[in-house]
């Protein structure tokens, strides 16, 4: 905890020294001096060492984390229809919450008013559309080993989930290869976990250089930015799962609000779905009347797979760096983008800084400069945990409709004003 705090600080202070910097630089006196043009020089050579760090991640991290995400589902078969429900609602709500956000983003256009197109060395070829036939025919490779060593997400996450089902319909004699796959999982996870550290340099060093050209015209779109982030979250609360409760399951808003507050307010303030865990569980039993068998399947496997927040950040990245670039967006993008975060939520780790490189695997599959990560990574940290409370929160209503539709739910416990914990077990 105590160290990701601190990182978080130190990436809070990159950013804001970084922004002086580049602040600073824009008004010397001569832009094409040796002092000016070694500077850019400079960060844009600790920026970039930092970008392909991040990218030198996103293959191997997608295709352990999918596999092991689902291996460790257990016996697909077995799992039955609580599994298939719970799935089904995970799933939707994601895909659901990055279709929100491409649209609240596409609508507000917080990338306007900062053009970064002349200053990057990235040359689009989104131009290149295909039909959305193809687009659908291409999720399966023809060269699964082709389509790592181009970085085709797509391609990568469908291969991935296939021998994941696969190894776990095999049984025992895949055992080896599963172990294999979770210790490089580990190992992964530790490079993202080492590589971070050197994210305060790389925020200051790209920061920096951008404000350096722009000025003091790149702070309206990154407060646009995180306006739109907050604003496509507090909907997709308040539309989907607080209109799931309502509709699907008869049960008033207001009173689960008041029942998960305080797994709510814990994962705000350790921003890791992982770590609220515990305290989530917990919650749903003694104070919305969930029984134990449902929460203890499904909210553990919400925190590995339903990250609605993550995919809203997603969303409106796409849209906002899109739209800093001068790179227009098709139909079929918006698909890809939509099938690309949908798929990699199931893989997604709850570590920090795996958001980004699940971000930068979204902007690749649409072809768009992952260098932009820079503008965004630094606000990040602050939206971290309201998306935390967004991801946690969709955990506890799909374990509350799910307990309802099964008959291991218990309206009196929800219902109740007592302020003391009671359980579904201790009523029921």
């Amino acid at each position: 905890m105590q160290n990701k705090k601190s990182l978080t600080l130190r990436i809070l202070s990159g950013l804001a020294l970084g922004v002086l910097a580049g602040i600073a630089m824009s008004y010397l006196p001569d832009h094409q001096g040796s002092l000016f043009t070694g500077l850019t020089s400079l960060f844009d050579l600790v920026g970039g060492l930092f970008i392909n760090s991040i990218r030198m991640l996103v293959v191997p991290l997608v295709f352990v984390s999918l596999f092991c995400g689902v291996t460790n589902l257990g016996d697909v078969a077995r799992i039955g229809r609580i599994g298939g429900k719970t799935l089904a609602f995970y799933l939707i709500t994601t895909a659901i919450a990055i279709s929100l956000a491409l649209l609240v983003s596409t609508i507000v256009q917080p990338g306007q008013g900062l053009d970064m197109a002349e200053l990057s060395k990235f040359e689009p070829t989104i131009a290149q559309r295909q039909s959305l036939v193809q687009t659908l025919q291409n999720i399966i490779p023809i060269n699964p080993v082709a389509a790592m060593a181009e970085g085709n997400m797509l391609q990568i996450i469908f291969f991935a989930l296939l021998s994941g089902v696969s190894a776990t319909l095999v049984g025992a004699r895949a055992r080896p290869v599963i172990d294999f796959c979770e210790s490089a999982n580990a190992v992964v996870m530790k490079m993202v976990m080492l590589l971070m550290h050197l994210a305060p340099y790389g925020v200051f060093a790209l920061i920096a250089k951008t404000f350096s050209t722009t000025g003091l015209d790149a702070m309206l779109p990154l407060i646009k930015y995180v306006l739109t982030v907050i604003a496509a979250l507090l909907l997709h609360m308040c539309l989907v799962y607080m209109g799931a409760l309502r509709v699907i399951g008869r049960l008033k808003p207001l009173k689960f609000f008041r029942n998960y507050l305080l797994a709510m307010s814990v994962g705000f303030s350790t921003a890791s779905s992982n770590g609220t865990l515990p305290i989530s569980i917990e919650t749903v039993e003694t104070r919305c009347g969930v029984a134990n068998s449902i929460a203890s399947f499904t909210m553990p496997l919400g925190a590995t797979i339903n990250m609605d927040g993550t995919a809203i950040m997603q969303g409106v990245a796409v849209v906002f760096i899109a739209q800093v670039y001068g790179i227009p967006l098709s139909l079929e993008s918006f698909l890809i983008v939509i099938l690309t975060a949908t798929m990699a939520s199931i893989g997604t780790a709850g570590v920090p800084g795996v958001g980004m490189i699940t971000l930068s695997m979204v902007l690749e599959s649409v072809n768009l400069p992952v260098e932009g990560i820079a503008l965004i990574i630094g606000v990040d940290r602050l939206l971290d945990m309201t998306r935390t409370v967004v991801n946690i929160t969709g955990d506890a209503v799909c374990t509350i409709l799910i307990a309802k539709s099964e008959g291991k739910f218990n309206p009196e416990v929800y219902d109740s004003e007592n302020s003391e914990k009671i359980s579904f077990d201790s009523v029921a």
